[in-house]
C-alpha cells in the first residue's frame, strides 16, 4: 500500500490549487486539510517554517512545501499522464514560463515588462508541442510568441504550465468581480479570456476548483486589499 497523501491548503488559495489539479490530474487519492491562515497551527509551521504558507504536501512522512516544487514532485512519484513534457528542452521551456507566470501573477512581483508579456499573449504555448513545421511551440513563443487573437493554451491538454497559471482562472474572475476593476479586457485580451474560461470548465478539476459563493464572500471580507492589487496589475 502506497503512503497516504495529504495536502494542507486553503480553499481560497490558487497555489494549494495546484497541488489539487496535479494530484487529480494523476489520479492520485489525497485528504485536504483546510489551515486556519489567521492562526496558522503548528502543524504549518512546523513543516514550513521558513515561508509558513500552504500548501504542504504530505507523502507518507515527507513533507514537500512551494506549490511548483510540489506540483514537480508529483509527477516525478507518481503513476499516470505526464505534466512535463519528456524532452529535456521542452521541460526547460515549460519550467520558464511557469516561474514567469508564478512571479507576474504571485502578488509579489509585479514587474512592467514581465506583466505585458504575459497580457499581450508572448507567453504562448510554453509546453512545448510541436508544430508542423517540426519546430517546438514553446520556440516559437520564445522567439515572438503567439499573433494577436490566437488562443492561447500551453499543448493539446492540460499540463504544467496551466497548472501553475492557474490564477487566471477562477480567482482572477473573481477579484474583477468583487471589485469592480477589469484586469483583463476581453476585447483586448481575448487568448488568455479564451484560456481562463475553458479552463474554468474543465471537467477533470471540478472537484478541486472553490465554490464561487465562499470564494466571493473570502475576496469581499478583503475588497479593499485585492482592489489596490488589480490596479497595481493595471499600472504596470
Amino acid at each position: 500500500m502506497s503512503p497516504p497523501v495529504k495536502v494542507l491548503g486553503h480553499f481560497a488559495s490558487p497555489f494549494a490549487h495546484r497541488v489539487e489539479v496535479a494530484l487529480q490530474l494523476k489520479g492520485v487519492p489525497y485528504e485536504l486539510i483546510q489551515e486556519d491562515l489567521s492562526n496558522k497551527s503548528e502543524l504549518l509551521l512546523a513543516n514550513n517554517p521558513v515561508h509558513k504558507k500552504v500548501p504542504v504536501l504530505f507523502h507518507g512522512d515527507r513533507a514537500i512545501c512551494e506549490s511548483l516544487v510540489i506540483v514537480e514532485y508529483i509527477d516525478e512519484v507518481f503513476d499516470g499522464p505526464s505534466l512535463l513534457p519528456s524532452d529535456p528542452y521542452d521541460r526547460a521551456i515549460a519550467r520558464f514560463w511557469s516561474d514567469f507566470v508564478d512571479k507576474v501573477f504571485s502578488f509579489q512581483k509585479l514587474e512592467g515588462p514581465a506583466h505585458r508579456a504575459v497580457l499581450d499573449g508572448t507567453l504562448g504555448r510554453g509546453r512545448g508541442a510541436e508544430d508542423s513545421s517540426g519546430g517546438g511551440q514553446a520556440e516559437a513563443s520564445a522567439s515572438g510568441g503567439a499573433a494577436q487573437g490566437e488562443e492561447v493554451v500551453w499543448g493539446d491538454t492540460i499540463g504544467y504550465v496551466d497548472v501553475a497559471a492557474s490564477v487566471l482562472g477562477p480567482w482572477l474572475s473573481m477579484v474583477e468581480e468583487v471589485t469592480g476593476v477589469v484586469v483583463l479586457d476581453e476585447e483586448e485580451y481575448p487568448a488568455l479570456r479564451r484560456w481562463s474560461k475553458e479552463y474554468n470548465s474543465y471537467e477533470a478539476l471540478k472537484q478541486c476548483v472553490p465554490d464561487r459563493g465562499q470564494l466571493a464572500a473570502f475576496y469581499t471580507e478583503r475588497k479593499e486589499k485585492y482592489k489596490m492589487i488589480a490596479k497595481a496589475w493595471l499600472k504596470q
